[in-house]
């Protein structure tokens, strides 16, 4: 399947416990169909102290399913995505304005 989400998109939480907020795409996994989100889905991890780190309590963002996230159009708008043959290049486009996001 096609990539509807990628790294650095902006997004919006449509379920969950961080449900409305927004943040950036820092990673995309889409064999387990998931993706870290910046600021969203924040769990403390403990980590041992080593020579190159103090250790401690860090909070680090998890990952959440793609399928809990919507692109965020150039209204600010949770939207859809589509894909388009635009001069011979497929391109993904908003289906709220239709736009294409990759221009």
């Amino acid at each position: 399947m096609a990539a509807k989400l990628k790294k650095g998109d902006k997004v919006i939480v449509l379920a969950g416990k961080d449900k409305g907020r927004q943040g950036e795409i820092i990673r995309v996994m889409p064999k387990e169909g998931k993706a870290i989100v910046e600021g969203i889905n924040i769990a403390i991890r403990h980590v041992r102290q080593s020579q190159n780190s103090q250790g401690g309590r860090i909070p680090q963002a998890m990952p959440i399913d793609l399928s809990n996230l919507a692109l965020l159009d150039s209204n600010g708008k949770p939207t859809r995505v589509g894909f388009r043959f635009e001069d011979g290049k497929k391109v993904r486009y908003a289906k709220t304005t239709g736009e294409a996001i990759d221009a």
